[in-house]
């Protein structure tokens, strides 16, 4: 590729040629790391911009080695030695951190132990040039037969398969493998993942994956070489399959609508629009009511007033930010924070008032639904969805020590305030509200199963909905109410009203 022609890389069209860098990650490779820089290919060294030879704080002589390399080549290399040892996947964060701070375009992952052939390094960047991909893998299962032609032991080759069918189907992916330490990353792609918040052991490779997976980034594999040479393995593999497994479990669970690390990157909020979600409740009872002026709180990007005002009603929504796409989605859209109260141009005379899972991220709900009375007509009413907090989710998580913010659902670190059906029940009756109907949601299988209907799922559904039936407070992941003002209530409302000038 000549250094004149433009390359796509994340949607954005480059006129010069990529900055492409080598992260080396050396831990005891004292023995090996001269011969791994040796075989760079000789044309490929030319479009190398940075070589980060990253010493773990080995106990040989690797940064020496590496010190004495780099005066006797010409490769733009860096030496650096670890004040302690890192790990694994902190080896890597100090070299994708330097990646960025250096403005290169495209980092490849290199082992100093010779595991990967540095030969294969122009078939790694080569998609990521192209623009075809935003993270390449070099796999070693790609060709059949040749992981143990290359000398893979038997009992490495069955796990690495095994594992990695079961994450393929918990992650929804179809990677030949997931365990090669052979990559090569968009630095822009590092940039939009929370790269810092994952382990520093071996699983920060199946983190990654995972992370790239969720924000929807083109993954490429490439075949490559197995080689096993006298190198030295510090991988526990039970305790390394111990923790991959968790890791894809609890990335299952979090599209489920709760899970994940807090680090996690934060998510626009998605409609819901199965009939057994909080919206899809939300969507049914607003559809036996007449034509009505809608207010709808913490709106979002619009798409639940979409539907609404598609039905007929006119919609006026409020929200912290504007979202491209919201305005024309609805009749008036009003900027502003919830948390300073209803806005005075909001008006009055709303027929219907919706809270979809709003009340939660409100550090004082009462004073919005305080202020509401003012905002519907008389007899108008207020339908609300929230979290339960009282699931056995969080239950669990506080009873093991282990309550934290996840990247979504019940214990989203947006949520500042917690409710169960109690205090729920007692905020409405406290700020001056009748409780119509009270509606119970399960889990969102719709999610987890991407929507399929297998015996497995209508299994699950079917328990979940007979769970929450039983036992509400305990399996219910969202309670849905509709509630009117109580007559004292809105007494106080019409008198306020009377008296705006």
């Amino acid at each position: 590729m000549s250094e004149s022609q433009p390359i796509e890389s994340e949607g954005a069209v480059m006129t010069e040629r990529p900055r492409i860098g080598i992260l080396v990650v050396a831990y005891n490779a004292a023995s090996t790391l001269g011969a791994v820089l040796d075989r760079i290919p000789e044309d490929f060294k030319p479009r190398i911009d940075e070589i980060f030879v990253c010493d773990d704080f080995s106990q040989d002589a690797t940064y020496l080695v590496g010190l004495g390399y780099k005066q006797i080549s010409d490769l733009p290399i860096r030496v650096i030695r670890n004040p302690r040892n890192l790990g694994y996947g902190g080896n890597q964060k100090s070299g994708y951190r330097m990646a960025i701070e250096h403005d290169l375009d495209i980092i490849v992952m290199l082992h100093g132990d010779g595991q990967y052939a540095p030969e294969c390094l122009e078939s790694l960047v080569e998609p990521l040039v192209d623009g075809r991909a935003d993270a390449v893998f070099g796999s070693r299962m790609l060709i059949a037969g040749a992981a143990r032609k290359g000398g893979m032991p038997l009992y490495k080759y069955a796990g690495n398969k095994i594992l990695t069918k079961f994450q393929n189907w918990m992650a929804g992916s179809s990677l030949s493998e997931f365990h090669s330490g052979y990559r090569a990353y968009s630095v822009r792609a590092l940039e939009s993942i929370d790269f810092e918040s994952n382990s520093d052991d071996f699983n920060f490779d199946t983190q990654i994956i995972l992370q790239l997976l969720e924000r929807s980034k083109r993954i490429h594999e490439v075949p490559i070489d197995t080689y096993y040479g006298d190198e030295i393995c510090y991988v526990n593999g039970l305790s390394y399959a111990k923790d991959v497994t968790a890791d894809v479990i609890r990335f299952r669970i979090g599209r489920l609508g709760f899970g994940g690390s807090a680090g996690d990157a934060p998510e626009e909020y998605e409609l819901k629009p199965s009939p057994s979600s909080s919206h899809g409740r939300i969507l049914a009872w607003l559809e036996r009511l007449p034509t009505s002026r809608v207010l709808d709180l913490g709106c979002g990007s619009g798409a639940l007033a979409e539907i609404v005002r598609s039905r007929g009603h006119d919609v006026t929504g409020i929200e912290l930010a504007e979202v491209d796409g919201a305005r024309s989605r609805m009749e008036r859209l009003i900027v502003a924070d919830l948390d300073d109260g209803i806005p005075d141009d909001v008006g009055h005379g709303f027929d219907v008032a919706i809270a979809g899972d709003v009340l939660e991220h409100l550090r004082a709900p009462e004073h919005i639904l305080d202020g509401l009375h003012t905002v519907l007509r008389p007899g108008g009413s207020l339908i609300l969805s929230v979290p339960n907090f009282a699931h056995w989710y969080p239950r669990v998580r506080v009873a093991v020590g282990r309550f934290d913010y996840d990247r979504r659902g019940i214990l989203d670190r947006g949520h500042v305030r917690f409710f169960t059906r109690r205090s729920l029940l007692r905020a409405l009756e406290q700020t001056g509200w009748s409780i119509t109907r009270m509606s119970y949601v399960g889990l969102p299988f719709d999610v987890l199963t991407d929507g399929t209907e297998s015996f497995v799922a209508r299994c699950a559904r079917a328990i979940d909905r007979l769970s929450v039936k039983v036992w509400p407070t305990l399996f219910a992941y969202q309670f849905v109410i509709e509630c009117h003002a109580s007559p004292t209530a809105t007494a106080t409302a019409t008198a306020t009203n009377s008296t705006d000038p």
